[in-house]
């Protein structure tokens, strides 16, 4: 998870807000939306806090360098490391840093000299939010709490479901269902659909929407559609007033 936010959200195309959006909605509108398809209810009230507290020029190592190829000298022990992560023990994929498709020997390294993932986290040009809560109330007195985090060792989500019969636990790998009656629980490991689309993104979600799309498109039928825009639009409405409430100290919003 730390990784894999340093790599889109520090060094990479949605670290800028001026130049892309605020973190909570490139990385989380997908848990919003989430969370707006399960409840299926009217989010009214929604509050924020959170900033960028860790990856700043304040918090740069000393001896460390702008670049992690410069000569750093706490290069080799930093989990930031963009030749630790890319180079030597390719924790990260480099199809950012370089076209695959003409791959050539030291194309990497030339792309850390000279390419924005070769630059120290603590000295990028990322202002958007590493750490974030969101507090929403949803119609029918639901209450939502939610914790998007860019230091974690673990990618993916964690979700707790608490209702008045029973809870339902998850991480995306599985789903634990107890009933509070009987104490019984199942649980229930995913299916990653990703291999039956040879390794179609978001474990082959964005291949089903696609598809969901054209064939809705092509049978004049919205009732195929998986999600529809209308959906989208709420969860990000949800995502725009928690940012504005963010702003302004996690004054409480009403949608």
């Amino acid at each position: 998870g730390n990784v894999h936010f340093s790599h889109s959200f520090v060094r990479g195309n949605w670290g800028n807000e001026k130049e892309s959006t605020p973190s909570l909605l490139s990385k989380s509108c997908h848990d919003l939306d989430i969370i707006y398809w399960l409840l299926g209810k009217k989010c009214s009230r929604v509050s924020s806090f959170g900033g960028l507290n860790y990856f700043t020029a304040e918090n740069a190592p000393e001896g460390s360098t702008k670049r992690c190829t410069g000569g750093c000298r706490v290069e080799k022990t930093c989990p930031y490391s963009a030749l630790r992560i890319y180079y030597s023990e390719r924790i990260w994929g480099v199809g950012h840093l370089i076209d695959l498709q003409a791959w050539e020997e030291g194309k990497v390294m030339k792309a850390l000299e000279n390419g924005p993932y070769g630059r120290c986290v603590f000295q990028c040009d990322n202002d958007v939010a590493d750490h974030q809560i969101v507090n929403m109330e949803f119609d029918n007195d639901i209450t939502v709490a939610f914790s998007m985090e860019g230091h974690t060792s673990y990618e993916g989500r964690r979700t707790r479901i608490m209702g008045t019969s029973g809870d339902i636990v998850g991480d995306g790998r599985m789903l634990t269902v107890s009933d509070f009656s009987t104490r019984d629980a199942i649980t229930y490991q995913a299916k990653d659909l990703a291999d039956e689309f040879e390794g179609g993104g978001h474990g082959g979600g964005d291949y089903r929407l696609v598809r969901d799309f054209l064939q809705a498109v092509y049978q004049e039928d919205d009732s195929l559609l998986t999600s529809t825009l209308a959906d989208s639009m709420e969860s990000h409405y949800i995502g725009f007033k928690a940012e504005e409430s963010r702003h302004k100290g996690g004054e409480v919003m009403n949608l």
